[in-house]
């Protein structure tokens, strides 16, 4: 099979219509270039697949450890925002400066961040990524050195280090801890089957359920991508012949929705465990137990390992699991007796 020629710089040149000493001079930040012209040179590197020669270029200018990319699928999501603060705070020791842009959850626009990212210099690159992203266009950076870090979701198409929660003994445990008290009818909410998490997560559901005996049930499963889609579900759940009398809600945003589909019924008498940790889940009545990442630690797990890897490190790739731990407030507990009984009937 014939090798695959990697895009040069006269290639990026000859597609925009320029020189390549301009191409260069966005390559390495050494030299005027108009704004308009620098975003389609980057917008042309990513399209065409171009990454510069990092290392080389690097001990040639003499830059290192200077800057890190993060890629995220959501600025405004609390959990990854805790994420980057626990990586930032770790790295910022060490005088790297961490520059983070989101994925919006598409391959495409998550691709064209990492090209931007390589274009500028990043040492490092650390990737959350999204659901159907495929990572084997990085695997000649990483032979190439390149320290390459994935968060939360391991990469795809490509062996490297990955920083990810135990979501499966996690999920596990938070339905054994429902079926413990009394439940056998137990529904899992959770966000699109793409994600890997979601599909750890379901494993762990089922994980429970075979433990105890209890046989998996299909019906029971729902997408809760968003809140609405979460509250919809609990509304068929609820209203089927045979009800639920419990449900695990695989992520924050399937737990919000499951708990607004609640409140929209009036039921306060459902059993309820979320993976991950809300805001004021304290304060609902009843609170909401939980399984709980670490987020932060997370985030220091992954600059610990790139550490590693900026200061020579060149074992085979590794995983690190950070656990999770049970929170038990409240919703968790109460009992299939008391949650089987309608409300208002």
């Amino acid at each position: 099979m014939s090798k695959v020629r990697r895009a040069t710089m006269t290639d990026v040149a000859r597609e925009v219509g320029v020189t390549a000493k301009t191409v260069s001079r966005v390559v390495n930040d050494d030299g005027p270039v108009a704004a308009e012209t620098r975003e389609r040179i980057l917008e042309a590197m990513g399209r065409l697949g171009f990454q510069p020669n990092l290392m080389a270029r690097n001990m040639r200018v003499g830059a290192r450890d200077s800057t890190v990319g993060l890629v995220i699928p959501d600025m405004g999501n609390p959990f990854f925002g805790t994420v980057a603060g626990g990586f930032e705070s770790a790295v910022r020791a060490r005088g790297l400066t961490l520059i983070v842009g989101s994925s919006a959850e598409t391959a495409e626009r998550e691709r064209s961040l990492i090209s931007t990212f390589l274009a500028r210099r990043v040492t490092a690159l650390i990737v959350v990524p999204s659901a159907d992203s495929d990572h084997r266009h990085l695997r000649a950076e990483r032979a190439a050195g390149l320290p390459l870090l994935f968060l939360d979701r391991p990469a795809s198409g490509l062996t490297a280090d990955s920083v990810v929660s135990s979501n499966r003994e996690g999920a596990r445990s938070g339905v054994a801890h429902m079926i413990a008290h009394g439940h056998r009818r137990i529904a899992f909410v959770g966000d699109l089957p793409e994600l890997y998490t979601r599909r750890e997560r379901l494993q762990g559901y089922r994980d429970a359920l075979a433990e105890a005996g209890i046989g998996f049930d299909r019906t029971l499963v729902e997408i809760g991508h968003d809140h609405e889609a979460a509250a919809a579900a609990v509304t068929r759940l609820l209203g089927a012949r045979s009800p639920v009398t419990a449900v695990f809600a695989a992520d924050d945003s399937a737990a919000t929705g499951v708990v607004l589909g609640l409140a929209r019924l009036g039921r306060r008498d459902m059993a309820v465990v979320g993976f991950d940790d809300l805001p004021l889940a304290e304060v609902l009545e009843p609170a909401l137990t939980v399984v709980a990442q670490d987020p932060a630690a997370i985030g220091r797990a992954a600059a610990e390992l790139l550490m590693a890897r900026l200061d020579g490190e060149r074992s085979r790739a590794r995983t690190v699991v950070v656990p999770t731990r049970l929170i038990t407030r409240g919703s968790g507990e109460l009992r299939p007796s008391a949650a089987a009984v309608p409300t208002g009937r």
